[in-house]
């Protein structure tokens, strides 16, 4: 006899509520697997855990991971970071976005559904979660205006790489300073003629009370803002002309501390693709 999954909610939760396209939240998630357990790490994120843990789940509509293999890890600066210790710790990343005024109803959900999956045995425990933030979108900024593909798309684009860069502000006041000049100067004009195709900007926001054990308290909540960098070249190709002196621009402003600028290149979903090259 089939389980009593309430189907008769699902018609009148659908008529219900925002349902646009805008991602007004993300969750940005990036894991060191333990020595030794690289290859099943990634089979069970790959085979299960990116589609029962995160795709499966309402309101969370695109998905992508990404991988820095040991010659990007070793790109990274600064070298003290406040974000991962060491600063190359975490060489998977994952990126989903949530529909916008969506968070509190997928928070819901996603925490209902790890207390299950961990209950049933499906969550890998030899991993480390190096930094692990749902977070509001607060900006997007393009390096060619209306041309090309928005935020929205972002995750499902072939992009040829991403950059994770975390800067910390003083204290709140301070922060709306940071982001007021990273959207209207400072990201237009590094973007310019830049391989990056756009920035996302997030803040991080506190993980609910009964959140799994194994992911730590998000920090930085009213100092921190997160930039994703979407490129469309290898991150390889183009870290020294572009994202090599990141904290000296950001310091140089005084309104900020980047704590950690990371490359990363997309997965091929399905495969074992560079897990051999992560040590």
């Amino acid at each position: 006899m089939s389980e009593d999954t309430r189907s008769e909610v699902y018609a009148e939760l659908a008529a219900l509520g925002p349902y646009g396209v805008r991602p007004g939240h993300a969750l940005i998630t990036m894991v060191e697997p333990h020595p030794g357990h690289e290859y099943a790490y990634n089979r069970w994120y790959e085979d299960d855990h990116y589609y029962a843990g995160a795709m499966a789940m309402p309101w969370m509509y695109a998905g992508r991971r990404w991988v820095a293999p040991r010659d990007l890890q070793l790109l990274r600066v600064p070298e003290k970071s406040a974000v991962a210790q060491p600063v190359t710790a975490g060489c998977y990343l994952s990126t989903y976005w949530v529909t916008e005024s969506r968070y509190d109803d997928h928070m819901k959900w996603t925490v209902g559904i790890n207390k299950r999956l961990n209950r049933d045995g499906r969550v890998y425990q030899d991993r480390t979660h190096v930094f692990t933030a749902f977070q509001d979108h607060e900006a997007t900024v393009y390096r060619d205006g209306a041309a090309g593909p928005r935020d929205f798309h972002a995750l499902d684009h072939p992009y040829a790489g991403l950059v994770l860069e975390v800067i910390d502000s003083e204290g709140p006041r301070q922060r709306a300073e940071l982001l007021e000049w990273l959207r209207s100067r400072h990201l237009p004009r590094r973007l310019a003629h830049s391989p990056a195709a756009m920035v996302t900007v997030f803040r991080p926001t506190p993980l609910p009370g009964d959140r799994m054990t194994y992911v730590k308290q998000v920090e930085g909540v009213d100092t921190r803002l997160t930039l994703l960098w979407f490129l469309e070249a290898d991150p390889r190709e183009c870290w020294e002309g572009h994202f090599a002196g990141r904290e000296t621009a950001v310091a140089e402003a005084g309104l900020g501390k980047v704590e950690l600028v990371a490359p990363f290149i997309p997965t091929v979903p399905g495969t074992d693709r560079y897990v051999d090259l992560l040590r």
